[in-house]
């Protein structure tokens, strides 16, 4: 089947699910370590209790992948899982800030991680499904945009919530403060209203024979031809897919250090604070979240420069200089004093996170076949969750034993591994780009 061009807004309501996923993704990168350390959990803990999160992916990203190839319903292939999700993840929101321990708190990571990724996988799938090779590129600038929008307001909610109406940001020992709980309140409410937006303002293309779908899909029942499909997609990945796995291990290593680093490296190597229930220590904290907010509302506002950028030049020289920004942004955490600084060094991290959330997908889609989509965009997502595993089992041992439990060390380790991902970039063929 042909695919139809989309005009924008019908690119603009298929992406706008990502606004909500975005915000239940942010508050969790920008509080979760937070919440681990306020419920006391060391600087070495805290990569091992993030583990839950790449580890869902791993998991939960290829099956509803190939599951929804397979479905076809009433609300589409894709969007019955959108919608799935979104309940989960934001029940899951609602729980997690008022988590009474930290073995709670870890457990329900796991749980609000799968919700969210069951949610965010089909949004990939779904733009290879819907728009034409030329238009893929702006499709995923689109998810860039509102993964950048929902990021900043997300960010920098306990920030907002503390200085514009006065809600209380620090708690007694052991229990989360008020403005990270009413944060993830009101992340929820986004998470459902934004992903139930996408789910009933957008239209599916059905299976061009339906009679054949379903006597392929019910040939393919059954959970060990599930798995053995999936292995089997995986053993004869694209060598475009190959080239870029490179790429996203490095690039992904050095974000997941960002994200379980940066607030332990700010309060304690810009603030001094180390004190979970100190006022300078929640400062810092909320600081963080501006940072983020920054950052991501960078990338929101790149989102859309970057596919104009790709079309005067290419995509993988986008791509490439992008990630090189990003590298030395984050490795400036270590020498910069001034937390106003740090502002200046997430331009370059924000110009990195809108070409990583939109390039490497434009550039494998094309390289993909379409009855296949879903099973390889989840397939893809191993090389996003295994750099973060590799991270989450490695970092707190070399932060403990080679940097004096120094979080600030993890950031310059991240910074460089983004420099060696844009250089990966130059042997990767961008065959869609080739042909169009």
């Amino acid at each position: 089947m042909s695919k139809v061009r989309l005009h924008f807004w019908q690119i603009w309501n298929m992406s706008f699910g990502f606004l909500g996923i975005q915000f239940g993704f942010a508050l969790q990168n920008a509080n979760v370590s937070r919440i681990f350390e306020t419920l006391g959990a060391s600087i070495d803990e805290i990569p091992i209790l993030w583990i839950a999160a790449p580890t869902t992916g791993l998991i939960v990203q290829p099956i509803i992948g190939y599951l929804s190839d397979r479905t076809w319903g009433k609300l589409g292939r894709r969007r019955p899982y959108f919608l799935i999700g979104a309940i989960l993840a934001s029940l899951a929101l609602i729980i997690m800030p008022n988590s009474p321990a930290l073995w709670i708190a870890a457990g329900m990571l796991w749980v609000m991680d799968a919700s969210i990724n069951i949610s965010m996988e089909p949004f990939r799938a779904l733009v290879a499904d819907l728009l034409p090779s030329e238009q893929r590129t702006i499709g995923f600038a689109v998810q860039s945009f509102f993964i950048g929008t929902g990021a900043v307001v997300a960010s920098a909610l306990p920030y907002i919530l503390t200085n514009w109406f006065g809600i209380s940001n620090t708690a007694p020992e052991g229990e989360i403060p008020d403005s990270v709980i009413y944060s993830f309140y009101i992340g929820a409410i986004a998470f459902f209203s934004a992903v139930s937006w996408t789910v009933f303002r957008t239209k599916e293309y059905p299976p061009e024979n339906i009679k054949e779908f379903e006597r392929y899909k019910k040939e393919s029942k059954g959970f060990f031809k599930g798995i053995k499909e999936i292995f089997k997609s995986f053993i004869g990945m694209p060598k475009t897919m190959v080239q870029l796995a490179g790429v996203q291990f490095f690039s992904w290593f050095a974000l997941f250090a960002m994200w379980i680093y940066t607030t332990p490296a700010v309060t304690h190597h810009i603030y001094e604070a180390t004190d979970p229930t100190s006022a300078e220590y929640n400062l810092g904290a909320n600081w963080v979240g501006i940072l983020f907010a920054v950052y991501n509302g960078f990338a929101a506002l790149t989102a859309f420069l970057l596919p104009w950028l790709a079309k005067r030049t290419s995509r993988k020289t986008v791509h490439m200089i992008s990630l090189i920004c990003g590298g030395v942004g984050l490795a400036s955490f270590y020498v910069i004093k001034d937390p106003n600084l740090l502002l200046i060094s997430e331009l370059g991290i924000g110009l990195a996170w809108a070409s990583i959330l939109a390039m490497p997908y434009a550039i494998l889609a094309g390289s993909l076949p379409p009855e296949k989509m879903g099973v390889y965009m989840g397939i893809f997502n191993f090389f996003i969750v295994i750099p973060q595993i590799f991270a989450a089992a490695i970092l707190g041992f070399f932060v403990h034993n080679f940097f004096g439990n120094q979080a600030i060390y993890a950031l310059l380790l991240g910074g460089a591994s983004m420099i060696i991902a844009a250089v990966l970039v130059i042997i990767v063929d961008d065959v869609d780009e080739v042909t169009r």
